[in-house]
C-alpha cells in the first residue's frame, strides 16, 4: 500500500482501537506517518524503542507493600495515565524474545502488570520486514496475531506531495520526478552502506541547504544517497543555473521558455512549489504554460490539482482547458 493509503487505514484503526502492525523498508517513513497523524488530530504520541529496552521496563518492577503485605508491580513511568494518543512501538520486531513477550498482554488486553493503558489510547507498531536483512527477530505467532499488518511500499506521487508541503529543494523533487527509480534504491542483497530512501533524500536536502562548500557536495551527498546517484544527481542539479526566472514568469505570466527536457523537469517543479506556497500565482502560471511544451503543461496543472490548488474559477485555466483539453481525454 502507498503512504497515503496507509495513512486512510491505520487512521481508521486508530479510531476503533485496533492494534495495527506497519511493516516497510528501512528509511520509507514509517515512524513519520505515525507521528504526522497524531499531530494532525492533536493526540498525545509516545514513541517507545522496544529494540532498547529490557522485559522489566515495560511490566515494571516489583516492590513489596507493606500494607498489603504482598509484591507489587510499579509500572513504567513513561507509559500514559490518561488523555488520548498513540502508544508508538517502534522496531518491535528488532526487539529480544523476552521483551516482544512482555508486549503481548499490553497489545492485546491494554495491560501489564498492574498497569491498565487509558481507553483513549491506540497501539501502533512497526518494524523492517525479515527480507530487508535488518536486526530482527521472527515474531511469534500469538504476537502477530495479535495485530492488523498493514506494508507499506515507496510512491513517487506521495513522495511528492510530502516534499512539496515539506519545503524540500525543488531539484530533488524534480530529480524524482525525472528519474522515478532512483527515489529509492535500498537492495537487501547488497552490501551497501549508502543508498536513496525517502529519508536519505531528505538528508540530501539539508545537506544542500547547509554552508557546505561545492567541492565536498559529492562526498556528504554520496554518503546519503550512494556515489552513483550523487554524481547523476549533480549533474542533474546544473540545469537550474540555465533557468529562466521563475518569479518573474509568476509575477508577470511571462518568460523564457527552455526545451531541454531535464529543465524543465526543474522548471516544473519550481514552479509548482511557489504556486503552492502562493496561490496568487495561478493566473499567471497558467498563462505561462499556455506556450509550454505540452507535456509539461499539463503535468504542471495536474500536479497542483492534486496536492488541491484550485483553480476553476481562473478565466486562464478556461483558456488553458481549450488549449489542451486533447491532452486530458
Amino acid at each position: 500500500m502507498k503512504a497515503s493509503d496507509i495513512k486512510n487505514s491505520i487512521e481508521a484503526m486508530i479510531e476503533q482501537r485496533i492494534p495495527t502492525f506497519l511493516w516497510g523498508a528501512p528509511g520509507i517513513g514509517k515512524s513519520s506517518i505515525i507521528r504526522q497523524i497524531a499531530e494532525q488530530k492533536e493526540m498525545g504520541f509516545i514513541d517507545l524503542r522496544l529494540s532498547l529496552m529490557d522485559p522489566t521496563d515495560l511490566k515494571g518492577i516489583p516492590f513489596y507493600d507493606k500494607h498489603e503485605h504482598s509484591a507489587v508491580w510499579a509500572p513504567p513511568s513513561f507509559l500514559p495515565r490518561d488523555g488520548s494518543g498513540i502508544l508508538f512501538l517502534d522496531e518491535l520486531n528488532s526487539a529480544p524474545p523476552a521483551v516482544q513477550a512482555s508486549a503481548y498482554q499490553l497489545i492485546l488486553d491494554r495491560k501489564v502488570g498492574e498497569y491498565e493503558l487509558p481507553s483513549g489510547w491506540a497501539i501502533v507498531a512497526a518494524g523492517n520486514r525479515e527480507s530487508d536483512r535488518g536486526v530482527v527477530y521472527r515474531m511469534p505467532s500469538p504476537l502477530a496475531n495479535r495485530f492488523v499488518h498493514l506494508e507499506m511500499d515507496v510512491d513517487v506521487d506521495d513522495y511528492k506531495e510530502w516534499a512539496y508541503k515539506s519545503g524540500i529543494d525543488e531539484r530533488i523533487i524534480a530529480y524524482i520526478g525525472y528519474k522515478n527509480e532512483n527515489l529509492f534504491t535500498f537492495d537487501a542483497t547488497k552490501n551497501e552502506k549508502s543508498f536513496a530512501t525517502p529519508r536519505s533524500w531528505e538528508f540530501v536536502d539539508k545537506v544542500m541547504k547547509s554552508t557546505l562548500s561545492e567541492k565536498l557536495l559529492l562526498g556528504s551527498i554520496g554518503g546519503a544517497v550512494g556515489h552513483d546517484i550523487a554524481v547523476d544527481f549533480l549533474s542533474f542539479c546544473k540545469v537550474a543555473q540555465r533557468l529562466p526566472d521563475l518569479d518573474a514568469i509568476l509575477q508577470t505570466g511571462e518568460g523564457d521558455y527552455p526545451s531541454d527536457v531535464d529543465v524543465l523537469y526543474v522548471l516544473s517543479a519550481g514552479l509548482v512549489s511557489k504556486t503552492m506556497r502562493n496561490e496568487a500565482f495561478v493566473d499567471n502560471l497558467l498563462r505561462y504554460t499556455l506556450e509550454l511544451q505540452s507535456e509539461f503543461a499539463v503535468m504542471i496543472v495536474q500536479e497542483l490539482q492534486r496536492y488541491g490548488v484550485r483553480m476553476e474559477h481562473s478565466d486562464a485555466f478556461k483558456a488553458w482547458v481549450r488549449k489542451f483539453s486533447y491532452l486530458l481525454s
